[in-house]
């Protein structure tokens, strides 16, 4: 394929996702986007990701078989302008047909320190369907450690933690030191740093298939929760939707928006890669040299540096995700 430099833009790049078995998973990855899964509760797929625990293999064009955290350490002309010793986003689609663990992620001061040089783990959620009646937890109303440690110790989750209805559509922004938990009948499109840091405050007393309690994460948790977040009371998108995009979320990481295509759409990317997963309907996507592929809900792509306008065709909703303009 001709070089970007030479005026030719240069292909999109396809990933073949990762599934992770979960003890909160369910079928729902299998029956809603037709991926081919591992038997038993499968609760993640990574569909864009380099992370060690799940290192996503290009499925097709110049770079077929390759992993992408090799194309990040030999081929960076792909990302031209991204920084960093390894790929920063990771996207996943999470399938909670049980409650994931009360649970919190450190920052990248907290994560280089404790957790062997990590990434801290900002992230985001786009409910994409959920259950009538379902509820989400984001945030806490423990103004201190002591106080949130008292809490923790004598079981008073009800009075600590912050239950949110959720309906299809809504977005919750999910900050370092934010306690939170995805709840059963729920499934999601989530947008993170590249990091697989995790502490458990609480996992409901559950048995593991071995007999065994996952383990729980008590004094990281105290260490990082941030006493003074507002939780919040709602995940309805407010911004304004311009010509079928609505920006989501903007902050040091990412950026991440919702686009909804019905018939044609051209989305510009001047940036350093852009991730875009579909996650309903279907269609075609055309990058800037011509090359067209079909596309459905559980693709998941990159148009890396020198692409070109991304064209698609067809009647979906993606949520697409890149690198903050100062970056």
């Amino acid at each position: 394929m001709a070089d970007a430099a030479a005026g030719m833009a240069r292909d999109l790049i396809f990933l073949a996702p990762i599934f992770h078995g979960k003890i909160w998973g369910g079928r729902e990855l299998e029956k809603r986007f037709g991926y081919m899964i591992p038997d038993g509760p499968i609760g993640e797929c990574w569909g864009i990701s380099a992370h060690p625990n799940g290192d996503c293999v290009v499925d097709g064009g110049e770079f077929d078989g390759q992993h992408l955290s090799e194309l990040w350490e030999s081929h960076h002309e792909l990302f031209s302008g991204a920084e960093g010793d390894r790929f920063p986003l990771l996207i996943k689609i999470l399938d909670a047909r049980e409650n994931l663990s009360v649970q919190v992620h450190p920052d990248d001061a907290y994560a280089a320190e404790h957790e062997n040089g990590s990434l801290g783990k900002r992230e985001c959620w786009y409910v994409i369907d959920c259950e009538p009646g379902t509820r989400i937890i984001v945030g806490q109303r423990a103004k201190s450690r002591e106080e949130l440690a008292a809490m923790i110790e004598e079981g008073r989750w009800d009075d600590m933690l912050n239950y949110v209805p959720i309906h299809p559509g809504d977005f919750f922004r999910i900050e370092p030191g934010t306690i939170h938990a995805i709840m059963g009948g729920t499934l999601i499109l989530e947008t993170q740093q590249s990091s697989d840091v995790t502490y458990r405050v609480y996992d409901y007393d559950r048995i593991q298939p071995d007999g065994t309690k996952r383990p729980l994460h008590v004094k990281q948790s105290l260490d990082v929760v941030d006493y003074g977040q507002v939780p919040p009371t709602s995940g309805t998108v407010t911004a304004p939707e311009k010509d079928g995009v609505t920006e989501l979320m903007a902050c040091p990481n990412f950026d991440v928006e919702r686009v909804r295509v019905s018939g044609e759409k051209t989305l510009a990317q001047p940036w350093p890669f852009m991730c875009l997963s579909v996650i309903e309907g279907s269609g075609s996507v055309c990058d800037g040299s011509g090359v067209e592929h079909a596309v459905s809900a559980g693709s998941h792509f990159l148009a890396p540096f020198g692409s070109g306008d991304v064209r698609l065709t067809g009647e979906m909703t993606l949520i697409t995700s890149h690198l903050p303009e100062r970056a």
